[in-house]
């Protein structure tokens, strides 16, 4: 399973919401981020997620493909931040 993924789900993050953050995440990348901060994960959890994605772009990939979600989108998203 996806690190991400993981971590989300030890801290009792529904199925639901992590496939809404995954979608806003292929949406709008921005967007993702304060719906990750506002889940109420312990601060420590939140630095620990906040570095893997950092670290290692290539798990969101995985994540958005293990959830069956269209990668496609998130490049998109990539595109327009970097206009």
């Amino acid at each position: 399973m996806n690190p991400i993924i993981a971590l989300l789900k030890e801290n009792n993050i529904s199925d639901t919401q992590i496939n809404e953050i995954f979608q806003t995440l292929t949406q709008n990348p921005l967007a993702a981020m304060t719906t990750i901060s506002q889940l109420g994960l312990p601060q420590d959890k939140l630095q620990q997620l906040m570095a893997q994605v950092m670290q290692n772009p290539a798990l969101i990939k995985e994540a958005v493909e293990e959830l069956g979600l269209d990668f496609s989108k998130v490049e998109e998203a990539k595109a327009q931040l970097n206009k």
